[in-house]
């Protein structure tokens, strides 16, 4: 048997990735009169994709994402005011999150759960790369 030695300089390539799934929040979202007067639940799935060439450390919390962070700024945004529509509050959300100068790509799932009879859910998705 012959050993084949390949000539790499231990470089790798990181995507780190911060996930919210599944977040249920119950809030006033929609255009009809019925959802402007009772809050209703949604539920959120967010995946950020950060910088993978800054290096995490606990000593620079600059250096990562907090998610603790992230959810309460949601649950601040949802609480200000009605949402008409799920993309108006998804632009919101991803206008929150992209003030962090790591996050390179967004991706966020809106899903109403009790709107639509026969269904387990409806909604939207939204991406949003920095350029």
């Amino acid at each position: 048997m012959k050993i084949i030695k390949f000539k790499t300089k231990n470089k790798f390539k990181y995507k780190r990735k911060v996930i919210i799934k599944d977040l249920i929040l119950n809030i006033f979202v929609g255009i009809h009169k019925f959802e402007k007067r009772k809050k209703q639940r949604v539920r959120f799935n967010i995946e950020i994709l950060t910088n993978p060439l800054i290096e995490p450390s606990n000593k620079d919390l600059s250096s990562i994402l907090n998610y603790e962070e992230i959810i309460k700024k949601i649950n601040s945004l949802v609480k200000k005011r009605h949402h008409e529509l799920l993309e108006d509050l998804a632009e919101n959300i991803l206008d929150v999150i992209f003030k962090n100068k790591i996050v390179q790509k967004t991706s966020i799932k809106l899903e109403k759960l009790d709107i639509v009879r026969n269904t387990e859910s409806v909604g939207i998705k939204v991406e949003k790369l920095r350029c």
